[in-house]
């Protein structure tokens, strides 16, 4: 090809006016199209662009502005969406579907009624970039300078509406306006690219550079640069191409746009992998594309209780858009119980059990053992894990029955639920029907007597026999593993294995519907005599935390290492395995170590006065977002935002004295 071939089509003043407005339009959907991306709206905005129809055919026919006839009917889609979400028990996507048709509908049937307006349809849904007037280059040029004007001056609310709601609403950043700014800002998008490349294909632009660009980038402001220079370069390209090959401009652009982004995962995955790990990953995208029904081989088999290949289906629940996060909190003295929501913090009460010595949970339950018997409790909150996404539910809280038996320690699937008790005793209970305030035990499935430590394992349950020796069991029986685990003292579920700790370390579990694998993970032989009896970590996470005299000791089970962390008057500890853990001390201060360096790169008071060594301990409970600290004297607890030098972000005060705590919902 010659330097002709590149040059000549833009010799034209059509195609240059074309190519200014498809830079702009670039730029502008880069800068929205980031968001759109990020907070996971994509099918929110295909279902205003083709809402835009009724609006533009309206404005056709009077004889005004097409673009405040779309913008009008673009911003009615987005409040009808949300009016639906709020007033039914619909799901959010239902709604989008619903009115996606039904406004589409409605402007095709008024667009049949005007003779001869096939040819505007036609432009409207594909655009016609060659068709762009100088006043439409005005409108893009207004509309790229108020967007990135409205950018700049709500980048911190649109960053914390965007990853964490809870703190733009601690921050004070009224996450509900800055939402609401977000889809006007997507309305004023794509009326004002729409000529480009049509309501049909607008989307190209507006999604597929920002996807292409968050490969490459990881600070907000880079992605939208290079957004912008990956959009600017699909309008260069689509117009030669369109130019040359006598297509469509706004169809090539749009079609430039999504290969593009292929290309970019294509040349990621080859820069980044060998052969082998290139072939799972084809195989796992291959299994997502098929649907949630099958399971990638490196994940345990996941129980669906609905239907659909994607869909969970859990009677008497409903499904949320996102987790909650509740408290289980108990008085270990009075056994005063409550459920507390730290998203409208706003306590329920469940009822009092007399003394309660200890507390577990398994994301949705808490079990607190009162004597020689449990009282199981319903939070109403938890998350399915439905293999390479989650879902997330909410029922009534209440009370869902006693257990026969003193729990030490809970480990639980989406089905299954192992319970230690004090005696060395394991015993298995049905988790569907702990939601229908039944205990019972699972059909099908049943362990060792001699079995000390259990773990679920997807629908398989892992054991640890009192003289180590390791074993599956599954509606079939009990079948040996290669590897052993003497004097075991914790054991904890992951997303991706079964970890127990033993006497001379800790043994790891994986594999999928096949032979699993046991990896021996030992102490180092420098550690501290003294050992951690008890382990903590962020539900589902491959990282864990506990405590010894003096000592904090972290096992990363991904890369089989244990670190110990001189820690003089530690309580509790626990980490989100981001490279980091959080440290209660006995003077009530909060600190934050760096597990390569084992230094301490942040400290906070958090209690007024030092920890009381009698009675039950506080606890860091943790989730992707915050960490939580029971202070049972004062009647509160913190909400810790540990990625943020361990900023305070609230203090919730309750009406029961947390002794005991646990977190659910996540």
């Amino acid at each position: 090809m010659t330097l002709d071939w590149w040059t000549a089509p833009f010799e034209a003043e059509v195609v240059t006016r074309a190519l200014v407005a498809g830079v702009v339009a670039a730029c502008l959907c880069a800068l929205v199209g980031c968001w759109i991306v990020l907070r996971g709206s994509v099918f929110l905005g295909e279902a205003m662009t083709h809402g835009m129809l009724p609006g533009v055919a309206v404005a056709a026919l009077l004889g005004v502005s097409l673009m405040v006839g779309g913008m009008i009917a673009a911003l009615a889609m987005a409040v009808g969406i949300a009016a639906i979400g709020r007033s039914s028990k619909l799901s959010s996507d239902t709604s989008i579907g619903l009115l996606l048709v039904g406004m589409l509908a409605l402007g095709v049937i008024i667009v049949s009624r005007s003779q001869g307006f096939a040819v505007d349809l036609t432009g409207f849904l594909f655009g016609d970039v060659f068709a762009v007037r100088a006043a439409d280059l005005v409108v893009l040029a207004g509309a790229l300078a108020v967007t990135a004007a409205a950018a700049a001056l709500g980048h911190r609310a649109f960053v914390a509406v965007t990853f964490d709601p809870r703190k733009a609403t601690t921050l004070g950043l009224r996450p509900q306006l800055a939402i609401s700014a977000l889809t006007v800002l997507m309305a004023v998008a794509m009326v004002a690219s729409f000529h480009v490349v049509g309501t049909l294909l607008v989307l190209g632009l507006l999604v597929a550079p920002p996807a292409t660009a968050l490969a490459w980038a990881r600070s907000i402001p880079t992605v939208m640069v290079l957004a912008a220079m990956i959009g600017s370069a699909a309008v260069y390209l689509g117009l030669l191409l369109s130019w040359h090959a006598g297509t469509a401009g706004g169809a090539t652009i749009a079609g430039v746009a999504v290969l593009i982004f292929f290309v970019s995962t294509l040349v990621r995955q080859l820069a980044n992998a060998t052969m082998l790990k290139r072939t799972a990953v084809a195989a796992l995208s291959l299994g997502v594309a098929v649907g949630c029904a099958s399971d990638g081989a490196s994940s345990p088999p996941v129980q669906s209780l609905g239907a659909g290949e994607d869909e969970v289906v859990v009677e008497g629940a409903r499904e949320l858009d996102g987790a909650l996060t509740r408290l289980v909190l108990v008085d270990p003295e009075t056994g005063d119980t409550a459920v507390y929501d730290a998203i409208d913090e706003a306590e329920t009460r469940v009822g009092s059990f007399g003394a309660v010595d200890e507390i577990a949970g398994d994301g949705r339950f808490a079990y607190l053992r009162t004597g020689q018997s449990t009282t199981i409790i319903d939070a109403g909150a938890w998350t399915f894990d439905h293999g390479d996404h989650y879902h997330y539910f909410a029922s009534d809280i209440g009370e869902v029955g006693r257990l026969d038996a003193a729990v030490t320690s809970v480990g639980a699937s989406n089905s299954t639920v192992v319970v230690e008790t004090d005696g060395g005793a394991v015993r298995l209970l049905d988790r569907e029907e702990l939601g229908r305030r039944s205990v019972e035990a699972p059909v099908g499935l049943n362990i060792g007597d001699d079995v000390v430590a259990a773990v679920p394992y997807g629908t398989r349950v892992v054991t640890v026999a009192r003289t180590g020796r390791l074993q599956v069991v599954d509606g079939s029986g009990a079948t040996d593993l290669a590897g052993d685990c003497p004097d075991p003292s914790w054991s904890r579920p992951t997303r991706r294995a079964v970890v127990f700790g033993c006497g001379t370390g800790a043994v790891r579990i994986t594999g999928g519907a096949g032979d699993l694998t046991v990896t021996a993970m030992p102490f180092p032989p420098d550690a501290p005599p003294e050992r951690p009896q008890r382990i903590q970590h962020r539900d589902r996470a491959d990282v864990f935390a506990g405590v010894s005299d003096g000592t904090v000791w972290v096992l990363d089970s991904r890369q089989r290492a244990w670190t110990v962390i001189p820690a003089p008057g530690a309580v509790a500890a626990n980490t989100g395995g981001d490279g980091t853990v959080l440290v209660l001390h006995r003077d009530g201060t909060l600190s934050l170590f760096d597990v390569d360096s084992r230094t301490e790169t942040a400290r906070v008071p958090l209690f007024p006065g030092a920890v009381p060594a009698a009675g039950p301990q506080p606890v860091v409970d943790i989730d992707s977002d915050r960490a939580y600290v029971n202070n049972a004297a004062e009647q509160v607890v913190y909400e810790v935002d540990y990625a943020d030098g361990l900023r305070i972000a609230r203090t919730l005060h309750t009406e029961v004295a947390p002794g005991l705590m646990v977190e659910t919902g996540r």
